[in-house]
C-alpha cells in the first residue's frame, strides 16, 4: 500500500503529537499540543481521537488532558527487549579501550553473578584475557558491586547469608562492611576495584541506566596493577561514567542515574555502622579519594 501525501503529513503529525506527549510532565491538553506542533486544535483533536482509538494516548475524564497510552508502553518494552545491549556499548567500550590503553567490558546480572557480555582491549602488549561470557562473584568486582548497590536490599542480604568467598585478603565477605560501601558506590556513581577478586589486578565501573532510569548493566576499566594504579582512579572513573552516560543514552536514558533510595547502612548509622572502614595500612587504598569503594575487577 502506498500512502498519499496527505496520509504521509497526518501519520507524521501523529507521531509529532506522540512525541509532544512523551516530553511533557504527564498530561497535555488539545490546545497546548495544537500550539507547541503548530497545529489548528481542530487537527490537533481529530488526531488525539484516532490515537486514542488505538490506545496509543489516553483521555483523563476529567481534565480532558491526554497522556501516552498503555499500547505504547508496551511497545517501549518490547523494544527494550529486543535492543542489542552489546551491539549499543562496543563503540563506546572500543573508544574507552583506545582512550585508556586498557581492557574494557560491559557486564550485567546474571541471577547472583556478574556475566561479562562485551569486551575492548587497549593497545597494551600485556592483556588481561578475554573474560567474554564468563562469570564472575558480584560482591568482590567493580561492575558486580555497581549492580549490588542498585538492587533492592533484601537481595543484598540474601545473597550475603549464603555466604560471600573470600578470593583475597581485600574480599569484603561481611554484611555491615558490604552495605556500608554499597552506599558509597550509590554515593559516587562508581566503584573501584584494587586486587579484590584477584591480586595485581584494578578496575574501576559505573552504571549504565536504561529509559527508567533503572541501572541494568556496568561498564568497567580493568587492567594489571602496575598500569592502572591509584593515581588513575579519579581520571578512569570519570571516563567510565562518561562512556556509561553515552551508552544510556542510546538506550533511552538521559546519561544520569535517579535519586538513590535510602539504604539499609545508613538507617542502621545510628549503630555500628556510623564509622567508614579501616583502610589497609599498605598505602595502596590510602591514595584513592576518600569513601571511594574497593573492588576488584
Amino acid at each position: 500500500m502506498v500512502l498519499d501525501g496527505n496520509a504521509v503529513r497526518s501519520v507524521d503529525r501523529a507521531a509529532a503529537l506522540l512525541l509532544a506527549l512523551g516530553e511533557s510532565q504527564g498530561e497535555a491538553g488539545v490546545t497546548e499540543l495544537a500550539r507547541r506542533l503548530g497545529l489548528h486544535k481542530s487537527t490537533a483533536s481529530r488526531l488525539l481521537a484516532t490515537l486514542q482509538r488505538r490506545g496509543l494516548v489516553e483521555q483523563d475524564e476529567e481534565t480532558g488532558k491526554y497522556r501516552l497510552g498503555l499500547v505504547v508502553i508496551r511497545l517501549a518494552e518490547r523494544a527494550e527487549r529486543t535492543l542489542d545491549l552489546r551491539g549499543i556499548a562496543m563503540p563506546e567500550l572500543e573508544r574507552l579501550a583506545r582512550l585508556t590503553h586498557e581492557t574494557t567490558g560491559l557486564g550485567v546480572l546474571d541471577g547472583d553473578a556478574l556475566l561479562t557480555v562485551a569486551q575492548a582491549d587497549g593497545p597494551n602488549l600485556i592483556a588481561v584475557g578475554d573474560w567474554t561470557g564468563r562469570s564472575t562473584p558480584l560482591h568482590c568486582v567493580a561492575s558486580g558491586k555497581v549492580l549490588l548497590a542498585a538492587v533492592a536490599e533484601r537481595e543484598v542480604l540474601r545473597i550475603v547469608r549464603r555466604g560471600l568467598v573470600s578470593y583475597t585478603e581485600r574480599t569484603i565477605t561481611e554484611l555491615e562492611p558490604l552495605l556500608e560501601e554499597l552506599a558509597r558506590i550509590r554515593r559516587r556513581g562508581y566503584a573501584t576495584a584494587l586486587g579484590e577478586f584477584e591480586m595485581g589486578l584494578n578496575a574501576v565501573a559505573a552504571p549504565v541506566h536504561d529509559a527508567r532510569g533503572n541501572v541494568i548493566a556496568a561498564v568497567d576499566i580493568w587492567g594489571p596493577a602496575f598500569r592502572l594504579t591509584p593515581r588513575r582512579i579519579p581520571e578512569l572513573a570519570a571516563q567510565a561514567r562518561e562512556a556509561a552516560a553515552a551508552i544510556s543514552v542510546r538506550l533511552g536514558g538521559t546519561g544520569t542515574a535517579t535519586a538513590a533510595q535510602p539504604s539499609l547502612a545508613q538507617a542502621l548509622s545510628r549503630t555500628a555502622l556510623a564509622t567508614e572502614p579501616a583502610v589497609p595500612a599498605n598505602g595502596t587504598v590510602s591514595e584513592l579519594p576518600t569513601g571511594v569503594a574497593v573492588a576488584a575487577s
